[in-house]
């Protein structure tokens, strides 16, 4: 949450010539309602079996890069259904950065409307922050980071080659 996977994700997708897939806008798109009406009408476990649904279909797209939203690696499953197919990138940045770009989005993130955004953002780091270390194929701190800056480390990182396919990572 804030930590720039769907800008990132188009940024890595144009620079690699590969699809570029967001998680949250395809739920969006399949069920035709915000992402927080979803939560508000359905609850979050609702909103959590779409996403797993939604994740599965476009989980063996070639060639395609996919921003997944932060509470993706909930469901175990989600993350074996993505490393079968895919390097996992965790997108990591302050909590305090992750804070002041959430509460300046546009968007509205369900989780945090509440009293307290930032004991709330403390919590969801602290409960998902062991499961993202534990996905993570690599790990880049976006907190003193541009969209491009963080492309390039990936890029470096996970050694892009020509077939524009990410290589496992063992």
């Amino acid at each position: 949450m804030g930590a720039g996977k769907s800008a990132v994700g188009r940024a890595l997708a144009a620079a690699t010539a590969m699809d570029f897939v967001d998680l949250d806008s395809r739920i969006r798109q399949k069920t035709g309602k915000a992402i927080s009406l979803i939560f508000s009408s359905e609850g979050e476990a609702a909103f959590r079996r779409i996403e797993s649904d939604t994740l599965s279909e476009i989980a063996g797209s070639a060639n395609t890069v996919i921003a997944c939203g932060g509470g993706v690696v909930l469901d175990r499953s989600n993350v074996e259904i993505l490393k079968r197919r895919a390097a996992i990138v965790y997108l990591s940045a302050a909590p305090s950065i992750l804070l002041r770009r959430v509460l300046n989005s546009p968007e509205r993130r369900p989780l945090l409307q509440v009293v307290d955004p930032a004991s709330a953002m403390d919590g969801l780091l602290k409960r998902r922050l062991p499961l993202y270390q534990a996905a993570a194929d690599l790990t880049v701190d976006t907190s003193d980071l541009d969209i491009q800056g963080v492309v390039n480390k990936i890029v470096s990182e996970l050694k892009f080659n020509e077939s524009h396919s990410f290589p496992k990572q063992d």
